[in-house]
């Protein structure tokens, strides 16, 4: 009972709202006349039956009031009525006692009558629509057929990957034009705007949802059509050195000199100071030796460029140069540099033979850097000084061994294997025609 109560209640809102909605207006006349009233009812069930969901309506008229009840699908339906009635002439007021159907099959048949008819009008629709699915599958194929072709697009493009990407762009661009055709084939391009506004979205969304991917492939396609480096070149990316195995979509791939493979992403490789040691076959080393303060310092810069420039893999061009670098407390610090070809020389191995033959010829001509003497107090009283043994070794005395073979053994053996691992079936971005920043 008590659900009946609330449902009343409900219901009782909307027959008010249905009764006082779209009144007549105007002066009511003093005519009143049975036949007037009979024509007027006629009239009204005349005009209901003409529309479609009034059949459960009875129509009464007393003195121009137009009595309405029955039932409809829905409210809107039953308010309609109002506006209806209150159009023909001669009715004074509208008691509006029609309620809402709560009957399952007249609410379920208006819905089957609307599938049957869409039914219809699919298989009438179907014959066009099967056209516009075959055309457009034959423009999609013919566009994959063109991109699936290596020429021109192998010409056309730097490198594989770009290459690729030509393929994929001519791919798209025929799936949008088969779409736009069969869409005017049916007469439904209007979806079309809609289709590309939610593509948009729904893009821009998978755009900030994976930015780092995204900059990394743009970086990917920089990077591979103007190349810094090439295979096998010695570089310095991001503090990481080694040599160069292959640029992929994803990553730059070197090889340190540990022998460990070493993936920089591209968007780091693209943004990031890269030190290419290879580009220019001359390369310099540096070094720092000490002499005495007391010696001749023109005399020991002369000494250490006679040395540099006797050896076998220091270059004539450019020139050796000894510099005086900075005044310490027991030595002066000699700046020394010296250029090799680094294609058959070793700079590692050249610098260290270029240390040890300078530092022995300073030895030698007894200009090297002395030892720091401190003299050492034990409470108060100094400790006897240390004396050397005498058949200690001196140094000059014995000569220095020869010049050693510093031939970039360790840089050949690197670049055979990075040969090996390129012959390999993987992705390569780097050619030795491209061109370089």
């Amino acid at each position: 009972m008590r659900i009946l109560a609330l449902m009343l209640c409900l219901l009782l809102p909307a027959v008010a709202q249905a009764q006082t909605a779209s009144q007549p207006s105007g002066t009511i006349t003093i005519t009143d006349s049975a036949t007037q009233d009979t024509a007027m009812a006629g009239r009204i069930r005349a005009i209901l039956a003409e529309l479609d969901g009034f059949d459960e309506i009875t129509v009464a008229v007393s003195s121009g009031i137009v009595t309405l009840r029955g039932s409809t699908l829905d409210m809107p339906t039953a308010q309609r009525l109002n506006e209806l009635v209150g159009r023909v002439e001669g009715v004074v007021a509208i008691e509006n006692e029609v309620t809402e159907t709560t009957d399952v099959v007249r609410r379920l048949h208006p819905a089957v009558e609307r599938f049957k008819v869409r039914a219809k009008q699919m298989i009438a629709f179907l014959p066009l629509a099967l056209i516009a699915l075959a055309l457009f599958m034959v423009i999609v194929l013919l566009g994959f057929a063109l991109a699936g072709r290596k020429q021109p697009w192998d010409r056309l493009a730097p490198n594989a990957f770009i290459a690729d990407l030509y393929r994929q762009i001519l791919r798209l661009v025929f799936v949008i034009g088969g779409l736009v055709a069969a869409l005017d084939i049916i007469n439904a391009t209007a979806l079309l705007s809609g289709i590309l506004g939610a593509a948009g979205i729904v893009g821009l969304a998978i755009g900030f949802a994976v930015r780092d991917t995204v900059e990394n492939f743009i970086a990917s396609i920089m990077l591979s059509i103007r190349q810094p480096f090439r295979p096998n070149d010695t570089v310095e990316i991001e503090g990481d050195t080694g040599k160069v195995i292959r640029l992929t979509s994803r990553a730059t791939i070197l090889l340190s000199f540990d022998g460990n493979h070493i993936r920089i992403p591209n968007s780091i490789v693209f943004k990031s100071r890269i030190v290419n040691f290879s580009r220019n076959a001359e390369r310099r080393f540096t070094f720092e030796l000490g002499v005495d303060p007391a010696a001749d310092l023109a005399h020991a810069q002369t000494l250490a460029l006679n040395i540099l420039d006797g050896l076998p893999f220091v270059l004539k061009t450019p020139q050796t140069s000894v510099w005086i670098e900075a005044i310490g407390d027991s030595s002066v610090s000699m700046g020394m540099a010296a250029w090799i070809d680094q294609s058959d020389t070793s700079i590692v191995l050249a610098r260290s033979e270029a240390i040890r033959l300078v530092q022995a010829a300073y030895d030698t001509a007894g200009v090297a850097a002395q030892a720091p003497a401190y003299r050492l107090l034990h409470e108060g009283n100094p400790l006897p000084a240390y004396r050397r043994p005498a058949d200690a070794y001196e140094g000059p005395d014995m000569p220095p061994a020869p010049v050693q073979d510093v031939e970039a053994l360790e840089d050949k053996q690197l670049s055979r294997i990075i040969d090996l691992e390129r012959a390999e079936e993987h992705i390569d971005l780097l050619r030795s025609n491209a061109d370089q920043e």
